[in-house]
């Protein structure tokens, strides 16, 4: 009966809101909370994901759920205006776990994403923008402060919801924009990530086991999940009527009720019918303070909200939800502590010439393989001033997923400086290159991942096989094999630049100055902890090859020159020979004339044939070590190997050099 009244009284709230609704963040546990609460008694409202399938809105229906990225920056302006929503609810954050710690994921998502968004809101007609909050504002200064009451930010997540609600103020006081900030202290109820301590208590209770607490007197302000999502009806109502002398305002959103870790402890046993003793010896989080609870006396005045489920009766419900989810396994590992995998990030490096048809398809084929991983990554694709349409390609992709990031050249500068030019704007914990015309398969990734895991710190593409005509494959094994016996440094065979990188060994390859880089060698050179991975090599996949007999002859002098002195050392041992031979043969002449005139060498022939071996012997010398010559010029001019004429970023192609991407970078 008390659940049916308050149903009745939620339906009632959201019936007044004025749509179109978008939830913001509505994959998360208040947003999707709130999105199915109001799909309850309305269909005008769509829940934004930053991804789909998500667990929490699984059994939705599709137009009432939308993915997108809002970090990129066109994408905010373009779902705004096909939505014209009037009411919204933003319940996007970042940083609120413990292990969230990209202190600049941070601020991008929760102030200058809120920025954004505010600037936006200000120039259409909207209802109500209500924003969610957090109790953190407070910082140290968390035991039941007013709203006006003094912040002591104590994390940069504390900062960044704090600088938003500053922002909110100046939107609402100065610009008139009906918005309004909650700050939700401990919200908890069903779809809670599995993770936090709520549901670890039902999870625990439901096994008749306690899990470990904090200090015993360590006290928070729990509020029940429904509770929460009236709070923002409520001021999603309050804004709507237009009554601006509290627009922009933050309102505390909790029961005002501290409840310590010892009667989280004992409302446990009796729901739970648990006799075990509580242990009260889990450390505490750098930011934890002993007592942090809400003074909601501003909510319950201005909004008319006040929370209304006892703590005790929200556990029973939040244990009846678990007991009747049909996978809680899945629920477990849905959990945002087993989210993205950021240790092991990878930039994967694109090099790009007349790749404009393939370049869409390998985006798709990395996409798939790092989601497939649960990575976090960014796609690098470098357009080495390629004359198709690369970069309306690459733009067009940067439009939609801001982990595209696109750097074109002035001119075309070849592969490795193209590679080169990807590695030092990465910014992830490893890099993999790959070449853009999708002869090195994305998939693979997921294999050098795998032993870059298991300890290894680059981890390379080693070619068993290739489609290619008899005589090309013999001529690359040939290659290979001659190299590796040339080189002063143990090459792998077959393998070419497609590999994984550690950053520790890409910061290392980056000292290198040579300018004629050859990348398979330097990362022979470089050592650390290498080893392979075998693949059969496809043929391209679109247009033709821009290798040819002559490019690969070059490539083959390139990695011998860069990385032997053995034909330097084969002409001195030749040379010598030839000198002792020539000594020899001087004195068999010399004693041939003197002891057996007829039998002595005569004629021009002869003389001929000895000049033209010997000439051809020194027209070679002098070419190799012009070679060389020539190589040491190349250095010791210093010229670039590479120029840069502009990056691609959020859709948009700028100048290289005067932007904010470039100072990130």
């Amino acid at each position: 009966m008390i659940e049916t009244a308050e149903q009745e009284r939620l339906a009632a709230k959201v019936r007044q809101l004025q749509g179109p609704i978008l939830v913001l963040g509505g994959s998360g546990f208040v947003g999707a909370n709130l999105l199915r609460l109001i799909l309850r008694e309305r269909k005008d409202v769509v829940g934004l994901a930053s991804r789909l399938p998500s667990w929490r809105l699984d059994g939705l229906d599709k137009q009432n759920v939308f993915a997108a990225d809002l970090l990129v920056k066109t994408t905010l302006i373009q779902l705004l205006a096909e939505l014209k929503p009037r009411t919204i609810f933003n319940c996007i954050a970042y940083g609120a776990y413990s292990f969230e710690v990209d202190s600049g994921l941070i601020y991008e998502t929760n102030f200058n994403l809120t920025t954004r968004l505010l600037e936006q809101l200000s120039a259409r007609s909207i209802s109500a923008y209500v924003h969610a909050g957090s109790s953190s504002e407070y910082g140290d200064n968390a035991a039941g402060p007013g709203e006006e009451a003094p912040l002591s930010c104590n994390s940069d997540y504390a900062v960044s919801k704090a600088g938003a609600a500053n922002l909110i103020q100046y939107y609402g006081r100065r610009k008139g924009l009906p918005c309004a900030n909650l700050r939700l202290y401990s919200v908890y109820g069903p779809m809670e990530d599995a993770s936090r301590l709520i549901p670890t208590v039902v999870r625990k209770g439901q096994a008749g086991e306690l899990p470990e607490f904090v200090r015993a007197d360590v006290s928070r302000d729990f509020i029940y999940v429904d509770d929460a999502c009236e709070a923002f009806f409520d001021a999603g109502i309050y804004l709507s009527k237009g009554e601006a002398t509290h627009f922009g305002e933050s309102f505390n959103i909790g029961s005002g009720r501290k409840t310590t870790m010892a009667e989280v402890a004992t409302a446990s046993k009796a729901i739970f019918g648990i006799a075990k003793d509580p242990v009260f010896s889990m450390p505490e989080r750098k930011w934890d303070v002993a007592e942090w609870y809400a003074n909601p006396e501003k909510s319950t005045r201005v909004l008319g909200w006040k929370a209304t489920t006892r703590f005790a009766d929200g556990l029973k419900r939040m244990s009846e939800w678990y007991v009747g989810l049909a996978d809680k396994i899945a629920y477990e590992r849905n959990s945002k502590k087993f989210g993205l995998d950021i240790k092991h990030s990878v930039s994967a490096v694109v090099a790009c010439y007349k790749d404009g048809q393939a370049i869409p398809i390998m985006y798709e084929r990395l996409k798939q393989t790092f989601v497939k991983l649960n990575i976090d990554y960014e796609i690098i694709f470098v357009n080495d001033c390629s004359p198709d349409d690369s970069e309306e390609c690459i733009r067009s992709l940067s439009r939609n997923d801001r982990r595209v990031i696109g750097i074109s050249h002035s001119r075309n500068f070849g592969s490795q400086a193209a590679f080169r030019s990807g590695m030092e704007i990465a910014r992830m914990n490893s890099c993999v290159l790959l070449d853009g015309d999708l002869q090195d398969p994305p998939e693979l990734i997921e294999n050098f991942v795998e032993q870059w895991r298991a300890g290894f710190d680059v981890v390379y593409g080693r070619r068993v096989k290739r489609e290619a005509t008899l005589f090309m494959q013999f001529a690359y094994k040939s290659f290979y094999r001659v190299f590796n016996y040339f080189s002063y440094v143990p090459v792998p065979r077959d393998a070419g630049d497609f590999s994984l990188l550690d950053r520790r060994v890409v910061q290392a390859m980056l000292r290198f100055q040579e300018r004629d880089l050859f990348l398979r060698g330097v990362r022979a050179f470089a050592g650390f902890k290498q080893t392979g991975v075998d693949y059969v090599r496809p043929e391209r996949m679109f247009g033709s090859t821009t290798n040819n007999l002559l490019r690969n002859v070059g490539w083959a002098k390139k990695g011998i020159l860069s990385f032997s002195n053995v034909p330097l050392n084969l002409l001195s041992l030749f040379a010598s020979i030839l000198l002792v031979l020539s000594v020899i043969l001087g004195i068999v002449q010399i004693f041939l004339r003197l002891l057996f005139p007829g039998l002595a060498a005569s004629g021009i022939t002869t003389i001929l044939l000895l000049l033209t071996f010997f000439g051809g012997i020194n027209i070679f010398a002098v070419a190799l070590v012009g070679e060389y010559v020539a190589k040491i010029f190349e250095e010791v001019k210093g010229r670039p190997l590479f120029i840069r004429r502009s990056v691609i970023h959020d859709g948009e192609v700028r100048p290289f050099g005067d932007d904010s991407f470039s100072k990130e970078r």
